[in-house]
Order: C-alpha cells, then sequence, then structure tokens
C-alpha cells in the first residue's frame, strides 16, 4: 500500500511541476500569470514566446502525464487501476498544483499524456481534429473542448476496457470543467484567438 501512495504522491508532484512559468521566466523574465489568458499552459506560453517554445511548453506538460503512467507501470505492469490514478495524480497535479497554491492550468496536454500511453491511436485521430478546428478557428479552447468530448468516443470505438473508458470520461469532464470559463467566453465572443507572432502586451 506504501508503494503504490509513493507512486500516486510522485505522479502529483511531477504534474504540479509549472514548466510554462518556468521556461517563459528563464526566456522572457516575466510572470506568464501576468500576461495574455493568465494561464500557466503552452498556449499561453505560445502566445508570449512564439510557435517553438509553446510547442517546447506543450511537450514538457505532455511529457508530465507519459512519464507518470509510463514510472507507475514499471512498479505495478498488471495493475491498470495503479497506472489510471497515477495519470489522474498527474492531471491533477498540473491543474492545481502545490507549488503554485492550488492554481495551475486546464489540464489538456498533461492529460494528451496520459491518453497516449493508453491509446495511441485515438490520440492521432482526436490531435488531428485539434488540429484542424485551431487552424480554421483559432480558438484553441474550442479544439481541447471537442477534442474532450471526441477522445472518450474513440476509447469506446477502439474497445478500450471499461476501467480505461471511465478513466477518460472522467479526464473528459476534468478538462471540460476547467474550461467553462472559455466557454463562456466563446458564448460572449471574447475569448483569446492565437496567432503566430508573440505579444507581450495582450494583457
Amino acid at each position: 500500500m506504501l508503494k503504490e501512495f509513493l507512486v500516486i504522491l510522485f505522479s502529483y508532484l511531477l504534474g504540479s511541476i509549472p514548466f510554462a512559468l518556468i521556461v517563459v521566466r528563464l526566456v522572457k523574465g516575466v510572470d506568464i500569470r501576468k500576461y495574455g489568458s493568465g494561464n500557466i499552459g503552452a498556449t499561453n506560453a505560445f502566445r508570449l514566446l512564439g510557435l517553438s517554445m509553446g510547442i517546447l511548453v506543450a511537450l514538457l506538460d505532455i511529457g508530465k502525464g507519459f512519464l507518470a503512467v509510463s514510472i507507475a507501470r514499471i512498479f505495478f505492469p498488471d495493475q491498470s487501476l495503479i497506472l489510471l490514478l497515477a495519470g489522474l495524480a498527474a492531471i491533477a497535479g498540473h491543474n492545481w498544483p502545490i507549488f503554485l497554491k492550488f492554481n495551475g492550468g486546464r489540464g489538456v496536454a498533461t492529460s494528451v499524456g496520459v491518453l497516449i500511453s493508453l491509446s495511441p491511436k485515438a490520440v492521432l485521430i482526436t490531435f488531428l481534429v485539434w488540429i484542424i478546428i485551431v487552424v480554421t478557428t483559432q480558438y484553441v479552447s474550442l479544439a481541447s473542448i471537442t477534442g474532450a468530448i471526441l477522445i472518450p468516443i474513440l476509447m469506446l470505438l477502439f474497445g478500450q476496457d471499461k476501467f480505461v473508458l471511465i478513466f477518460t470520461l472522467l479526464i473528459s469532464i476534468f478538462v471540460i470543467y476547467r474550461h467553462l470559463p472559455n466557454i463562456k467566453r466563446l458564448l460572449s465572443g471574447t475569448e483569446n484567438k492565437v496567432s503566430l507572432k508573440n505579444n507581450l502586451d495582450n494583457k
């Protein structure tokens, strides 16, 4: 029982590492929470630093979810429930990081990392849909919400077991819940769009 607890605790602490905050502070010397949407995620890092740094932050956040499940798999290779709990802990860490007084990001990229370890095919299809929506609308939030709705459907179609389906549904609910302010802004027409140029003045 202690080993399970330590793996889940490690996953939460790993998820709590605010890579967007760290990268933006190192590159620009500013606090990402004071610019753009104020969110400590890859999208806001992209707004401030451009495409390459935005991709770097996204990969780091994806890596948190993937690494959490991968490490859990080393200790519990045949216990899918522990793997899922480790993944959920990493996402919770990103959304409510202990290092930032529990004020974190939306959890999309970290969720992607967890889901890649479970079904790469479903994630690939969802990612392609995400890209299409971002390119055509410039709304990352809309693409993320759509992806959150699509991924459990794909998991079901690809025959994943009930634990993975329940877990994926929980992640989707998590992501949509964290996007409620974005949904309100989308409906009111005030949601931030992304562009390929840096925007440190967009507070």
